[in-house]
């Protein structure tokens, strides 16, 4: 603990971001790659509808993620910030909360996800054969919701420990076990493909949980699970950290589902078909700055905590140019070449032909989407949850659901593609002002120090 947090207050931030963002880039885009890649089998090896029906499934698992990420986001940052002040009491409280919190919300997101399932597709707008692949798909996802949750939830302790290469490690051995899998489930289920794609994944989750598991408690150093405990103290300000982590999560599903609405009523199957492949594209791409995220999560967390608020500034700085960077490495080809990367998951080529106006304004706006998300950590690595959940809400609630429902009434179909980005781009400077003002308390409280 003694060498990465001294690692953390010293090193070049340069190349700390660099060793932290790299591997925290590559272990999250292994992670998306199980339900990209779902959609990609599905679309190729059985049809468009069970590529949208996964897709139309997909906002409903961000139920799961929010959990973890609850949990996960608020015990890192707890975690870094005990570190930085070398609180060895609070670190062993962490894997022990986090088993329990896993354990007793994950039997209840079970219950719930298998026996609503398809009352909740149907509020995507999704109908017959589209809504029947998703329901099949969903229920069985929802069985694994505790090995996904701890999984999820586990890794993101590692990563606020600055573990980045392990944590990279745990979860790129899931996600190449079920690239594996998937197809092979598929050809095994020829008739039940959707269903065998869902089986392929809950396969991999366990593995990959057991794994996780078997690190806590025999390998890690410094972060151990002895017991399953939940500290109600604790709890509470992971919650309080946390919440606006897992608000992003949950409202990012509310978002997508009304996006679906909106698709399948202004165009039918096919608008819905073409949103499954854009919010599938746009999903995988956001990955990378979620993985820098986690970069700069320990980074500021741990030098806040030892009260180096210039570093905690500098670093943030960095973050936010690097991350530019990363969206812009994607942002490039898919403007230039959407028809390629829709053709991944929709092998009409009509429909193809259509969404190609369509995914570049909805797309428009990703080049700015690196410093939305540190914009987030930030907030979140300092302990300031209330700053983060007002960034999301205003992104995913105040401003978007009313735009969303209005603007196609008066504007027409056009209006679905167009509303996401313009709501971004608000946030965005919403969120500048916001870390303006941080950064002046940091500067206040630097000057009190000294």
């Amino acid at each position: 603990m003694t060498d990465k947090r001294q690692e953390l207050l010293t090193k070049s931030p340069v190349k700390l971001m660099f060793e932290l963002s790299i591997p925290a880039i590559i272990g999250m885009v292994v992670i998306g790659l199980y339900t990209f890649m779902d959609g990609v089998y599905a679309g190729q090896m059985v049809g468009e509808n069970a590529m949208a029906a996964i897709s139309v499934a997909y906002p409903i698992t961000f139920i799961n993620s929010g959990i973890s990420t609850l949990i996960g986001v608020g015990l890192a940052s707890v975690l870094s910030r005990a570190i930085g002040k070398r609180d060895k009491e609070t670190i062993d409280k962490i894997m022990p909360n986090l088993t329990g919190l896993v354990l007793g919300i994950s039997v209840l997101i079970t219950i719930l996800g298998v026996t609503f399932a398809r009352e909740v597709l149907m509020l995507t707008g999704a109908k017959g054969e589209i809504l029947e692949l998703a329901t099949n798909y969903l229920r069985i996802i929802f069985c694994g919701s505790i090995f996904v949750n701890f999984t999820q939830s586990s890794n993101m302790i590692m990563r606020g420990e600055g573990l980045m290469k392990k944590a990279m490690m745990i979860m790129g051995f899931g996600a190449i076990l079920n690239i594996i899998l998937v197809p092979i489930m598929i050809k095994l289920l020829p008739d039940r493909g959707v269903e065998g794609a869902a089986i392929a994944t809950i396969i991999s989750q366990t593995i990959q949980a057991f794994v996780t598991l078997y690190y806590f408690l025999k390998k890690s150093k410094n972060v151990k699970l002895n017991g399953i405990k939940i500290n109600i103290e604790l709890s509470k300000e992971v919650f309080s950290i946390g919440i606006s982590a897992m608000l992003m999560q949950v409202l990012t599903m509310v978002q997508q589902m009304l996006l679906f609405r909106m698709a399948f009523k202004y165009g039918g199957d096919t608008n819905g078909i073409i949103m499954s492949a854009s919010l599938r594209l746009q999903a995988f791409t956001f990955i990378p700055l979620w993985g820098m995220s986690q970069g700069l999560q320990p980074i500021i967390g741990t030098n806040f905590g030892a009260k180096n608020f210039d570093r905690v500034k500098k670093s943030t700085n960095l973050f936010l140019m690097g991350s530019t960077v990363v969206a812009l490495i994607f942002w490039i080809p898919m403007e230039l070449f959407p028809q390629t990367f829709l053709g991944l998951f929709i092998k009409d080529n009509a429909i193809v032909v259509q969404g190609i106006s369509k995914f570049r304004i909805f797309y428009s706006v990703f080049i700015l989407y690196g410093m939305m998300i540190m914009l987030m950590t930030f907030f979140q690595a300092i302990g300031n949850g209330k700053k983060a959940g007002q960034l999301v809400m205003f992104r995913q609630v105040i401003l978007f659901i009313p735009l969303i429902l209005l603007l196609p009434k008066i504007l027409g179909e056009p209006a679905v593609w167009y509303t996401q980005p313009m709501v971004d781009f608000l946030v965005i400077l919403l969120g500048f002002v916001f870390l303006n003002t941080e950064y002046k308390k940091l500067k206040g409280n630097l000057m009190s120090v000294s």
